[in-house]
């Protein structure tokens, strides 16, 4: 049997064709019991059958296989199963013949407290606490339910029958063929699924209401939800009904199943699963409540609809062959939610805020310890790690790049014909190239090996000399180290004015353009009105890169942005670009402050954004570099966001955009991080007539999160009231979404004490384990209390989260922000003994994170002319 150990993949002796599964769940004991039988191929001579199983007792008597072509039942002389390879093992006396045969087995296990395999999640009803029982199968956990082949590749049909409570809704992927009642016990059977992998079986047991509503065509769609909650479930609703329609008509193939339901589940550990026909969400990417929720919470219901109703095609009906092309579902499913969204909402301009996906993607892809999109997979337990900013954010930023160049008919067109020809089987990355590569008549294949099988991402410098454009590319790395890729970069360009749009490939690492001959025009001089006045590469941000410039060509380009002579995504490009090279250390933090007051008067809501969370990088370098220089960056960037918070005030204005309802709270809320007093005095009148009123109008759901990190800034060992009073607040709500702003705000005070406090109230049971990561926001001034407490607490997080990917937010969260090779050191010492496979990669990215900061620190130290021209911005009359 020893074989068999350690292998990444199953043998290919036998290949499973129907699972008949027989669920028994006791939500008292929180155990359960089973059976299976599985219809096998058995395509060669073998005396064993090797399938995944984990954290399942296994009944060995009741193990047999029948074969179909003589009647005979072979039982197995022993029965392995192996926990660190997660698999079971059948060796039998004789060799199985070839040909059909069913494998039955019975088994047993808990309702784990752990969000994966069949788990169980709490809930109160009528004041009493009761368990539900859910499962979360991807990527590798229907083995914690049922034996099987639980690898994508091996899709099959399933027959599912539960017995349960009788009282209880018993969900599954498709419709309940029957029902029967017997006392206080029920037995629910579904129709047979459509072929698929066992990643996407579903099942939810528990008390819930639900709405519903029809498709144009007659599927059924119902949001199920708790009791009492059901109004909350009319928004996604709605998305979903429309969303399901328009993916109809873009990927020219009707939606699959008879029936789909959506579930909000209490204790979920991503944000939501994609289970063909039964897709599971957080409270949070599901429900949306009039009253108490925000803008951005609104958007978020959207999108993760959108995300997931698009896995149903792109995944489900067909779906990766193995987990090393899990890009192909996320990264696509994440570009075309974006699609949907802005068919249903044009007026959020989402693409413009698509520009965050790619700048996160970019962000990690500019660390050494990144991965390639296709990223080799040799075990289970691997597979939780590349769940992350590479698979879904640059994933679905080289789609986008790729529709941009192709163009978005041919796109769509080639997409189509992919669905049909792969439709209930497993594609791989070359399949989707060639399907696009026969539509287009392009080299996609060669041009986007370079994108998906390389980590990493080009910096393009541009320079004029004597009116020739020189274009160079070179890796860019966050570290400012040199890199060795090379990449086929779509090149577009504008010069002067959009009118005059260039496009070229950079095959090369250098190439050099004639700048009469290719744009028709010449770089303007002082006076010279006719020529172009400023050069953009990558409009619109379409392409994976970024664009280093000249100086003469970033000053034309400064003097772009105050004259408004740019569109939104390419002001906020050349932001993004310039805070990542001065972050790399090829651009001064005086010529990045000196870009960011350009924006004063910026007013477009992803712009914005993106200055606020940049602004609040800067201020940390600042606070480690130049103590002395911090209350003059404070300063400044007051300032700098003065123009947007008198625009927008405190209060909502009629019929004002939803983009203005979401930067309103993260103006307010960088103004209350830099201090501001009368934002802060303000916060604090608001927040005293909430807590008298809970409905008062002085402070709406998009004002809340801004409001309560204004709280925590005056909170103290002395003066504990703000905390007590948001404490009681979280204790009062049952929405998700309250209580996820609230727990995101606690730790944003600068008094350690309360911070502890902070972080010990997270590992309580008063927080659901799914939300304690939000609680991991801490202030710069937190960050040695957060670090001593994580080490303090690290084994009982490591028993509680260790086995999902929500252990790598801790890591993450406590670790990156430091900012010297002392503490780099001493983070790895600790971890040296403390390391599993699970957190392996986001610790190196996380200590990479450490040493970045800590050689940009040192730059800052040694910057010429840093307090002058600081001081003079803080001071500057606009």
């Amino acid at each position: 049997m020893d074989q068999f150990k350690g292998q990444p993949r199953l043998p290919k002796f036998a290949v499973p064709k129907r699972y008949d599964i027989h669920l028994i769940p006791d939500l008292n004991t929180c155990q359960f019991t089973g059976s299976v039988s599985i219809d096998l191929h058995i395509v060669e001579t073998t005396r064993f059958i090797v399938l995944n199983a984990a954290e399942l007792s296994i009944d060995n008597r009741s193990v047999s296989l029948a074969a179909k072509s003589s009647s005979k039942v072979f039982e197995p002389t022993k029965v392995e199963l192996v926990e660190d390879d997660e698999i079971l093992v059948l060796e039998f006396s004789e060799n199985l013949p070839v040909g059909m045969g069913v494998l039955a087995i019975g088994f047993e296990g808990v309702l784990n407290d752990k969000m994966k395999g069949f788990y169980r999640s709490t809930y109160e009803h009528n004041g009493q606490k009761k368990n539900m029982a859910v499962t979360q199968f991807e990527p590798a956990d229907a083995r914690r339910c049922f034996p099987c082949w639980d690898e994508p590749a091996c899709k099959a049909t399933f027959k599912i029958t539960l017995d349960v409570p009788s009282e209880l809704v018993a969900l599954s992927n498709m419709p309940v063929i029957e029902e029967k009642v017997d006392g206080h016990q029920k037995t629910v059977s579904y129709q047979e699924s459509p072929i698929m992998s066992t990643y996407l079986v579903a099942v939810v047991i528990g008390l819930f209401d639900y709405v519903e509503d029809h498709t144009s065509d007659g599927i059924k769609v119902r949001v199920y939800c708790q009791v009492g909650k059901a109004d909350q479930g009319k928004f996604a609703l709605y998305v979903a009904v429309k969303t399901l329609e328009l993916y109809k008509e873009y990927f020219a193939v009707p939606y699959s199943l008879p029936k789909l339901d959506m579930i909000a589940i209490p204790d979920f550990a991503a944000g939501a699963m994609e289970n063909y026909g039964l897709v599971t969400y957080r409270e949070t990417a599901l429900l949306y409540d009039d009253k108490h929720s925000a803008a951005a919470n609104k958007q978020r219901v959207a999108t993760v609809v959108a995300h997931e109703l698009a896995h149903q095609w792109f995944g489900n009906l067909v779906t990766m062959e193995w987990w090393t092309h899990l890009w192909l579902n996320e990264g696509f499913a994440t570009w075309v939610s974006y699609l949907a969204t802005d068919s249903l909402f044009p007026e959020w301009k989402i693409w413009t805020q698509f520009l965050d996906e790619s700048t996160e993607g970019l962000r990690l892809d500019g660390l050494a310890e990144s991965h390639p999109i296709e990223v080799d997979i040799n075990h289970a337990r691997e597979i939780d790690e590349i769940f992350d900013a590479i698979s879904y954010r640059k994933g679905a930023s080289v789609i986008r790049m790729l529709q941009s160049y192709l163009g978005a008919e041919v796109f769509q067109r080639s997409l189509a014909s992919y669905i049909k020809r792969y439709a209930c089987s497993n594609a791989k990355t070359e399949d989707l190239w060639a399907a696009l590569e026969e539509g287009s008549g392009e080299p996609v294949n060669k041009l986007m090996n370079s994108w998906t099988k390389q980590k990493g991402y080009p910096v393009v410098a541009v320079k004029v000399k004597e009116q020739k454009l020189e274009f160079e590319q070179s890796q860019f790395l966050s570290s400012g180290s040199p890199g060795e890729g090379q990449w086929i970069v779509p090149i577009t360009l504008c010069c002067g004015s959009y009118d005059v749009h260039k496009n070229f490939l950079l095959q090369n690492k250098s190439e050099t353009l004639n700048i009469k001959e290719f744009l028709g025009c010449s770089i303007s001089k002082e006076g010279d009105n006719a020529a172009c006045t400023w050069i953009k590469l990558n409009v619109n941000q379409s392409g994976f890169y970024r664009v280093k410039y000249d100086e003469d060509l970033a000053a034309k380009l400064r003097s772009a942005i105050e004259k408004k002579n740019l569109s939104e995504t390419d002001r906020f490009g050349i932001l993004d670009d310039s805070f990542a090279l001065c972050m790399a250390r090829q651009l001064s933090l005086t010529s990045l402050l000196n870009l960011m007051g350009s924006y004063r008067e910026e007013t477009e809501y992803t712009v914005v954004s993106n200055l606020i969370s940049i602004s609040y990088k800067v201020l940390r370098i600042v606070a480690d570099a130049r103590p002395e220089l911090l209350d003059y960056v404070k300063q400044f960037f007051i300032c700098l966001f003065q123009y947007s918070a008198e625009r927008l005030g405190w209060d909502p204005k009629q019929g004002e955009s939803h983009l203005d309802a979401m930067l309103r709270g993260e103006i307010l809320g960088a103004l209350a991080l830099f201090g501001h007093d009368g934002t802060l005095n303000e916060a604090s009148k608001r927040f005293h007539a909430f807590l008298e009123d809970r409905n008062t109008p002085l402070l709406p759901p998009d004002l809340r999160k801004a409001v309560y990190v204004a709280v925590m800034q005056k909170v103290s060992s002395s003066d504990r009231s703000g905390y007590e009073s948001l404490l009681r607040v979280y204790r009062e709500t049952d929405l998700s979404q309250e209580k996820t702003r609230i727990l995101g705000s606690l730790a944003s005070c600068t008094d350690v004490n309360i911070i502890l406090e902070v972080l010990n109230f997270i590992l309580s049971s008063e927080v659901r384990s799914q939300d304690v990561v939000f609680g991991l926001a801490v202030s710069r001034e937190g960050r040695e209390t957060a670090w001593k407490w994580l080490k303090d607490n690290w084994d009982h997080i490591s028993k509680t989260w260790g086995s999902g990917f929500l252990i790598t937010r801790f890591v993450s969260a406590i670790v990156s922000p430091f900012a010297s090779f002392e503490k780099a050191a001493e983070i790895e010492e600790f971890f040296a003994t403390r390391s599993k496979p699970s957190i392996a990669r986001t610790l190196k990215q996380s200590l990479e994170r450490v040493h970045i900061n800590a050689k940009w620190v040192q730059n800052v130290q040694n910057e010429e002319h840093l307090a002058e021209a600081v001081k003079e911005l803080a001071f500057r009359k606009y």
